[in-house]
């Protein structure tokens, strides 16, 4: 290894100043490389660099020397046989180690090395620091396996830039849908040889495979459940029918989501959709109104029905008990009657003639032969005593009646009341001549 490290020192001053550096001393020792004379102070020669290279990798491997500006008397100066060999395995068991140590590699993580031999699919190396046969036998290739994949359907970057031969689609009812959807896979965690080696360009097919689902689900469906209510369930049966295709192609990628952005009419038509929608819209208000107003109305009638049902259950009540009472009442009266039908008359004619006056405003009294007659306003000083109870204290008080002159009393002739008879026929001919 010294002779080696002797051979190729670059650092050597003797490199370009010709085998005894420029000198006339010749070489102490034909082992030991030519040494620059300290009085020497300039560039080496790039040509003479060169010569001393070439002389001494020719000595290494046994040939002798040559070059020029070198006197011949000197002679061949080199490695010995021997260490023509030893060089030779040295240089040899550095290029192997150099070879072997090609196969190391690091795998990140999140991260898979496929590892192929000869081309065909080895193994498959997991996160950390690695192994393999070196290149050719054997090489890899990094797969990303957390990288969340994504790409658009129908349109590129924003909904405007819409790319309409991927977005138009025909629906069950014969109508063009304009629908732009979002597509996020990433790889199993054992689909990266799949990935690599069965199919040609899988993020291609997972394009394609995307298409065809959308379009196969949407045309199963109307226009209006695409448009608006089964948007949620037409995501997810894409999602579903895009797996199956892609396991049946063996791509080695699991599909985590598929988004619809915006689903809408062609262009071409949707101020006519658009007036559509709000005559629909109009339609579904005035049933939410006409609902309204009926659970409105229902319950009001409802509970007046129950109202009049509980009143009239009421006036049936009364009137059944007012009819048993007056029969009760009825039946212990007649008793009495029977008891004493004289008394049980008159007590009968005078809580008669009692409840007949109270309610009476006006009172006239007959003098029996004399044309005056007493007026007393009742009413009108019923009426004046309801108003002063009814007036506030602050109030301004009530002007005072006119006097009303009376017309002269004169006392009635005394009359004399006959006696009651003990039989009903004269009590009944009394009565008549009152």
């Amino acid at each position: 290894m010294r002779f080696l490290t002797r051979i190729f020192n670059l650092n050597d001053p003797g490199w370009g100043r010709g085998q005894n550096g420029g000198g006339n001393e010749p070489p102490k020792d034909g082992n030991q490389p030519p040494r620059r004379p300290p009085q020497q102070n300039g560039p080496p020669d790039l040509d003479q660099v060169w010569r001393d290279f070439s002389d001494r990798l020719s000595g290494l491997f046994g040939r002798k020397q040559g070059g020029g500006n070198r006197p011949p008397s000197q002679g061949p100066i080199g490695p010995t046989p021997r260490q023509s060999k030893i060089g030779f395995g040295v240089i040899v068991a550095g290029g192997l180690a150099l070879w072997l140590a090609s196969g190391f590699f690091i795998v990140q993580e999140g991260q898979v090395a496929v590892i192929t031999q000869f081309g065909k699919y080895k193994s498959t190396a997991l996160a950390g620091f690695q192994w393999r046969m070196p290149f050719p036998i054997q090489s890899h290739e990094i797969v990303n396996l957390s990288q969340l994949r994504t790409f658009e359907v129908g349109f590129r970057s924003t909904a405007r830039n819409r790319v309409l031969p991927e977005s138009l689609m025909l629906t069950d009812d014969e109508n063009i849908v304009d629908v732009q959807f979002v597509v996020q896979y990433r790889l199993r965690a054992d689909g990266a040889p799949d990935y690599l080696f069965k199919t040609k360009d899988p993020d291609e097919s997972v394009r394609q495979a995307a298409q065809t689902a959308m379009r196969e689900v949407v045309g199963k469906r109307p226009m209006d459940v695409v448009l608006y209510e089964g948007r949620t369930a037409v995501a997810v049966d894409v999602q579903k029918l895009m797996q199956q295709i892609l396991d049946r192609y063996e791509t080695g990628i699991q599909v985590s989501s598929v988004a619809i952005q915006n689903v809408q009419p062609p262009e071409q038509v949707q101020a006519a959709f658009d007036d559509a929608v709000k005559a629909g819209q109009d339609r579904e208000r005035q049933i939410n109104e006409g609902q309204a107003y009926r659970n409105q109305i229902v319950p009001m009638a409802a509970g007046q029905s129950s109202r009049m049902l509980e009143q009239a259950e009421g006036y049936r009540a009364r009137v059944v008990g007012n009819a048993v009472g007056d029969t009760a009442r009825f039946t212990s009266v007649l008793a009495e009657y029977k008891k004493s039908p004289l008394v049980i008359r008159e007590r009968m004619y005078l809580e008669t003639m009692e409840q007949m006056y109270t309610n009476a405003s006006k009172i006239l009294v007959d003098t029996r032969g004399s044309t005056n007659m007493l007026y007393l306003p009742l009413d009108k000083l019923a009426q004046q005593a309801a108003q002063g109870a009814a007036r506030p204290s602050n109030a301004p008080a009530m002007p005072p009646a006119t006097p009303v002159t009376p017309p002269p009393f004169v006392p009635p002739a005394p009359t004399q009341r006959p006696a009651i008879q003990g039989s009903s026929n004269s009590l009944t001919r009394d009565r008549g001549s009152r």
